[in-house]
């Protein structure tokens, strides 16, 4: 279940693309569903974007023709309407990593991240399984556990 819809202050800048402007926020967005929509609000204007973080930076692309030139620097707030992802790491992926004496708390929040997204994309039970396999078997083994 994701929690409410979120008001962020953000930061970035404008640069020039051949899909029209994009606005590149200063700092990634973390723990938040992105490859979604939202709305930013800069100087006034509500404007709809599509939200995109890879690896180390996050980019809203706007998704209808803008009012006005936007600033190079600006300072806006983005409307998340589909609020914050869970970072529970649900019983069986929590079992399966004891029972094997794997250590979940290795993981940085990016890999956690990737590994509940993977897990919560299966879509039949054995394909659960098979993922929960596929995690565990990449975790190290916990301190003074032999394997």
């Amino acid at each position: 279940m994701l929690n409410p819809p979120r008001s962020l202050p953000v930061r970035g800048r404008t640069v020039s693309a051949d899909t029209g402007p994009l606005l590149i926020l200063d700092v990634r967005l973390e723990g938040h569903d992105t490859f979604l929509t939202g709305t930013l609000t800069l100087d006034g204007h509500d404007i709809p974007v599509r939200i995109t973080t890879l690896d180390d930076s996050t980019t809203l692309q706007p998704t209808q023709p803008l009012p006005d030139r936007l600033p190079e620097q600006w300072s806006a707030t983005l409307h998340l309407r589909h609020g914050q992802r869970p970072r529970d790491i649900p019983d069986d992926l929590r079992v399966a990593a004891s029972t094997a004496g794997h250590d979940l708390d290795a993981l940085d929040d990016a890999e956690l991240r990737y590994a509940l997204t993977f897990l919560g994309e299966a879509t039949t039970q054995a394909i659960r399984t098979d993922r929960l396999a596929a995690i565990v078997t990449g975790l190290p083994t916990l301190e003074g556990d032999p394997e």
